[in-house]
């Protein structure tokens, strides 16, 4: 849209002559008439302006707004009309083109240097920051080089094709602007590089732009390119008309048309910004801070309106992208103020682009005005917002600041139209407009979540910074100032204490709740669940009731997770989980929430809140046993604690957990669990054993799932208690538990005498006492374990009475046991309190320790039920057996003491099993030892010969032999001989040196 960029004003007028040539210095105008005059021209100070020197004096170096009078005529100043003329400020030097070209000093205008090689030239350029000239004449350019002086030195001349009509210095080469075409001819040698024609009808123009490319003009278009000739983009000027001069002065390019002025902005599209109309313009320059327009008798100045006052016309009439260009060039001190501008402006065009339905760029333009979030979201009178002190009416948001008062053209309309521009209020809508809103609300509500989601990392990261530095603070416990005064706070689970008056966290917790319910009105299910699983302020009351609403369970579970409400989080899970097992669930429910889904959610927990894990575990327990329990035992809870409580809720699911944990990690159950798993075990083998009696099917051979466990628990593990266990065992069944627990209790021989008369099994008593043997052998302080041997092969001697007197004895183990784990305790071991129960306790469990001694065969019984054993055991004997064990654990028996134990009757010929290799054992044995003997005997008298050998060691002394100690000869006196057979000394020089060593050693002594 055309805005008012430059104001025309009319500088001089009514000039004596046509005008030729017009230039500026400073604030003069310098114009070159036909009549070959040159005249000065310039405002006339008023006593004003001379009352404020400082003021003149600036003034005096740009052109005013004022009317020009005639200050100075300079007569003959050309012989001929000037074709132009250009003030070489940095230099003092007026440059003049005529019949050649002339350069003089300012401002007395001496003349410094005449090209002559110039006549006849019809165009030039200047380089200033080389100092090189560069004219063309006919089909010649030459470069002229200012050496500094009063003179200039002739550098290069090349020859062209045709006519230069146009040209300009770009880098180090020069555009030219031929009759037909545009060449860039290199000035180092000459070479000519097509560009691409120029037009037929205008002459070519070529202008240079203050960034070193080049504006090539065809036609009424202008063309970029670089300073070798290559387009720079597919974008042109267009004129109205083809223009004769081209002005750059950012932003705009001003053009001389034939019948006016235009200007355009130097951004792309390039759109017209002003049209100037003026007739019989002849010239068109740039000064300092104006554009000069020369007609035949009158010179205009187009001086350019202010900023700041562009900026108003601009946003007023809705051009914003070309008012946000303007911001750009305000001056570097107007920071803040070109901040607050295009913060305005930026909200303004969103408001017009959301009006448009351009609702992304809008969002661009609102995250570039740095608006808050809450600004933008009171357009989405929909979304619901957490009440805190950051909320406000949407008029107080649009209280942006007003323009400054210089940078206003006074125009009171202008400013009145951007400052009504106010965020929409919600209005009564027809039924059409309703529905209109309706379609539209996906696309408004996405471009919502692309604005938040820009914003949402910088508040985050302040939002976190600012809790970790009250977590810091409640660390320390100090006061920090007022800040510390008005620290109020209030409960959030999951994040601890939140400060009320925490900006930056109810500036995220806004964000974050409006997020979610973007995310969610535009169908992002799963972006709203990675929004809650990740870091998040999401307001819990408000974004719980609209998840519960729209039936979102999967976000609501993680919206109290992400605030550490497990416990609601886990009912909600067990509710989904049960609707999603009834017939008419939805097989969304069925495919999500499974019993697995709360394990699942249960497993981050074990090591914070093992409470809330074994309460909800329990819901799942029977449907998913296996996975509860791996929960238990992975999530490292107490395993007392998760015994206890499955004793209390599932007492069912009690053993199972302890069979893992102890496959798991043996050494890691206790003493205490592992009785409480092995009491388990029994008490489930003494029902299926009592159903079996009742029914009259009861097999000692007999192993159910749970009985296996049960013995092989009791041979493996070792905490249970064996005294409290073989009190429940009955009497008549569950003799091999009984013989484990017997062994446990070290009463071998009724363990023996159980694996042997009650359960007729041999092997199962050869085994344990390999396992009693082996268990011994590996601790070195442990009785002689061959005896456990000895023991069995007495069971096998006497078989007659040990049946007789088992069932005795093992009452009296009992008894003896229940007594003493009355009285002291369970776990501390068996004591006899006296009485025939207690000696009989005592022989039994000496049975374990016995000597045999080599004279009689009973001297190992210690009471006088060990007599009885031999009364009738001739005619019962289990010889089988006994031959059996010799002959298969020969290498383990004392062989003299189970000799004696045979009865004379047994034949030498069934012993040969036994008596073979333990006879070749001991040979061998034997033999070893001999040998061992005479090694030592040999290395004895190896000694001996040493010793022997030292002792003939033989010392010369001669007359040259010299002590070692003093450097004086040994000759008759007494000597010593050190070790080494060689350092010879005094006998008194030695004992000199011993005593200076004693006194040496005990000199720290005295110190002390």
């Amino acid at each position: 849209m055309v805005h008012s960029a430059y104001d025309s004003f009319q500088l001089l007028s009514g000039c004596p002559t046509k005008i030729d040539a017009i230039e500026s210095y400073g604030s003069k105008l310098l114009v070159s008439c036909s009549d070959g005059a040159l005249r000065i021209y310039g405002p006339e100070p008023s006593f004003s302006d001379r009352s404020s020197s400082s003021d003149y004096l600036g003034q005096a170096q740009e052109l005013r707004k004022e009317t020009y009078a005639l200050e100075r005529t300079v007569t003959g100043f050309s012989k001929k009309p000037l074709l132009s003329m250009e003030v070489l400020a940095s230099r003092e030097l007026l440059l003049s083109l005529s019949e050649s070209i002339a350069f003089h000093r300012i401002p007395n205008l001496e003349t410094l240097a005449v090209i002559t090689k110039a006549k006849g030239a019809n165009v030039y350029s200047w380089d200033d920051r080389r100092g090189f000239l560069c004219f063309a004449r006919q089909k010649r350019v030459s470069i002229f080089r200012h050496d500094g002086g009063r003179g200039f030195v002739e550098v290069k001349e090349f020859g062209v094709p045709d006519t230069v009509k146009s040209m300009s210095w770009c880098g180090e080469n020069i555009c030219l602007g031929i009759r037909k075409e545009y060449m860039i001819l290199n000035a180092t040698n000459g070479a000519l590089t097509d560009v691409f024609p120029s037009g037929r009808l205008a002459p070519p123009l070529v202008v240079s732009l203050p960034s070193g490319e080049l504006l090539l003009g065809k036609e009424n278009i202008g063309v970029f390119v670089d300073q070798n000739g290559k387009l720079l983009q597919a974008e042109r000027i267009c004129w109205s008309e083809a223009p004769s001069v081209i002005v750059i002065q950012k932003p705009y390019a001003i053009a001389l048309l034939p019948r006016r002025v235009e200007i355009r902005s130097l951004r792309v599209p390039y759109p017209l910004i002003q049209t100037i109309v003026l007739q019989n313009v002849r010239h068109l320059i740039q000064s300092n801070n104006a554009v000069i327009v020369a007609l035949d008798n009158s010179v205009y100045g187009l001086f350019p309106v202010p900023l700041g006052a562009q900026i108003v016309q601009l946003t007023a009439s809705g051009n914003f992208e070309e008012a946000l260009a303007l911001c750009k060039l305000l001056p570097p001190e107007d920071s803040s103020l070109r901040a607050a501008k295009e913060g305005s402006i930026h909200i303004r065009y969103a408001h017009y682009l959301f009006e448009n339905g351009s609702y992304e760029e809008a969002m661009e333009h609102f995250l570039a005005s740095q608006v808050d979030i809450t600004y933008v979201l009171s357009l989405y009178p929909s979304i619901v917002l957490p009440k805190t002190s950051m909320l406000r009416e949407p008029e107080k948001l649009m209280d942006i600041s007003s323009d400054a008062p210089y940078l206003s053209r006074g125009s009171s309309g202008v400013s009145d139209d951007m400052e009504s521009l106010a965020p929409p209020q919600l209005t009564e809508f027809d039924e059409h407009a309703a529905l209109e809103s309706k379609k539209m609300s996906h696309n408004t509500l996405m471009a919502l979540i692309k604005f938040l989601q820009k914003k949402r990392f910088s508040i985050i990261e302040k939002a976190t910074s600012e809790g970790t530095e009250e977590v810091v603070f409640d660390a320390v416990g100090e006061n920090f100032g007022p800040y510390d005064s008005s620290r109020s706070k209030k409960s959030n689970k999951g994040r601890g204490t939140i400060s009320i008056n925490s900006v930056a966290r109810e500036m995220a917790s806004i964000l974050d709740t409006a997020l979610l319910q973007a995310l969610l009105l535009t169908g992002q299910s799963s972006a709203a669940l990675e929004l809650l699983r990740g870091l998040n302020y999401c307001d819990l009351k408000i974004c719980e009731e609209i998840l519960q609403k729209q039936n979102h369970y999967t976000a609501l579970l993680e919206l109290y997770k992400c605030n550490s409400m497990h416990r609601e989080s886990l009912k909600l899970l067990h509710q989904l989980v049960e609707e999603s097992k009834s017939s008419r669930a939805q097989t969304e429910l069925n495919s999500k929430f499974k019993p697995e889904s709360i394990i699942e959610y249960l497993k981050p927990l074990c090591g914070t809140e093992p409470m809330l894990v074994l309460e909800f575990s329990m819901l799942v327990l029977e449907s998913c046993p296996t996975q509860t329990i791996e929960l238990f035992l992975s999530g490292n809870i107490p395993a007392d604690l998760v015994n206890s409580y499955l004793k209390q809720h599932a007492p069912s699911m009690q053993g199972r957990y302890l069979e893992l944990m102890l496959a798991m990690n043996e050494n890691g159950i206790s003493g205490n669990l592992q009785n409480e798993m092995v009491q388990i075990y029994l008490s489930e083998v003494l029902e299926w054993h009592t159903d079996l009696s009742a029914q009259q099917k009861w097999d000692e051979k007999a192993y159910s799932p749970t009985r296996k466990k049960l013995l092989s628990a009791l041979e493996s593990i070792s905490g249970y208690n064996p005294e409290a266990l073989l009190q429940r065992l009955p009497a008549d069944a569950l003799y091999e538990e009984r013989a484990i627990l017997l062994g446990k209790m070290n009463q071998h021989e009724l363990a023996l005498s159980l694996y042997v008369h009650k359960l007729h099994v041999p092997e199962l008593a050869l085994s344990y006492c390999d396992r009693v043997y082996e268990s011994a052998s590996h601790q070195p302080s442990a009785k002689s374990s061959g005896n456990i041997y000895l023991t069995l092969l007495q069971i096998y001697l006497n078989p007659r009475k040990t049946i007789n007197n088992f069932e005795k004895l093992i009452t009296n183990v009992v008894s003896s046991h229940s007594t003493s784990i009355t009285r002291v305790g369970s776990g501390t071991s068996v004591k006899a309190k006296g009485g025939r129960g207690a000696k009989k306790i005592a022989a039994i469990v000496g049975a374990e320790d016995m000597r045999f001694s080599l004279s009689s065969t009973d001297s190992s019984r210690s009471d006088g039920d060990a007599d009885e054993f031999t009364e009738e055991g001739g005619s019962a004997i289990m010889l089988d057996g006994v031959l059996d064990l010799l002959s298969r654990r020969w290498d383990r028996i004392n062989g003299a003491q189970a000799l004696k134990l045979l009865p004379k009757e047994t034949k030498l010929q069934n012993l040969l099993p036994f008596l073979g290799p333990l006879m070749r054992k001991s040979s061998e044995a034997y033999r070893n030892l001999l040998v061992i003997k005479s090694l030592r005997q040999s290395e004895s008298l190896q000694v001996k010969e040493e010793l022997y050998n030292q002792r003939k060691t033989v010392v010369k002394i001669t007359s040259d032999s010299m002590c070692s100690l003093c450097s004086k000869k040994i000759g008759t006196s007494v000597f010593a001989v050190y070790p080494n057979g060689k350092t010879l000394v005094h006998f008194v020089c030695f004992k000199d040196s011993q005593s200076m060593k004693a006194v040496g050693k005990g000199t720290p002594l005295r110190k002390r």
